[in-house]
């Protein structure tokens, strides 16, 4: 294995993409660690948030590694693509906080921590999807470099998800963006399907093109979205 290798543009780039990927589809997990660790005492908290963090992130790679393989199978990433368009619709269009009410607190530490592990495997589709996405990007060694995304993202989400998450209250073209960005990966990986390559023309040109036209078409179901629901909501 070639040091060199960590030092391209194109790992850093990725890097940087599972990066951002982690802290915006990561603030639910933020609030699942927040409402699972609650119930303990003050001492055990911070306890409960880096054991259920670090086994939640544990899982996630594995769910990744094998992700990675399974999209050496024709036509899944044309699949995987089209629900990471999805997930970037969903991530630009506001969502009531509704869905957090059933995360149960414990006042046991290890109660606690089960519980965090349980809802972030339930909520890691769209994480493992987009972050395989992205890794793919980078050629090889394409685990070391989720691993290495990841363990960077964890003190992010950790001890900054709150900043995140005000600085994207107060600038909403961030989610924006980061909703792209799942469109520019998912354009990416439908064109570089195994099962659609054969009648694709082999070019980076090509390739890039359906990355811009997945990024614009998330926005604009997008923005859509967010118009049809406003109508829907007003008095």
């Amino acid at each position: 294995m070639d040091f060199l290798e960590f030092l391209t543009p194109a790992f850093w780039v990725a890097v940087g993409q599972i990066i951002l990927i982690d802290i915006l589809l990561g603030g639910d997990n933020a609030v699942v660690i927040a409402l699972a660790c609650r119930g303990l005492p003050p001492k055990q908290r911070k306890m409960g948030i880096i054991y259920g963090t670090a086994g939640a992130i544990i899982l996630r790679v594995i769910l990744i590694a094998f992700a990675l393989a399974l999209l050496a199978i024709p036509y899944l990433k044309l699949v995987g693509g089209l629900l990471l368009v999805w997930i970037g619709v969903k991530l630009m269009v506001p969502q009531d906080d509704e869905g957090h009410g059933n995360i149960q607190s414990s006042d046991k530490l290890w109660g606690a921590v089960k519980t965090v592990i349980i809802a972030d495997l339930v909520m890691s589709v769209d994480n493992v999807l987009a972050i395989a996405g992205a890794a793919e990007s980078a050629g090889q060694h394409q685990l070391p470099l989720v691993i290495f995304g990841l363990l960077v993202s964890i003190p992010i989400i950790v001890a900054g998800s709150q900043i995140v998450l005000k600085l994207m209250d107060r600038f909403p073209v961030i989610i924006t963006l980061g909703a792209m960005l799942l469109g520019w990966i998912a354009g990416q990986m439908i064109y570089t399907d195994p099962g659609l390559k054969p009648y694709l023309p082999d070019s980076k040109t090509w390739e890039y093109g359906a990355a811009i036209f997945g990024a614009l078409l998330v926005l604009a179901i997008g923005k859509f979205a967010v118009r049809r629901k406003e109508v829907v909501e007003a008095p």
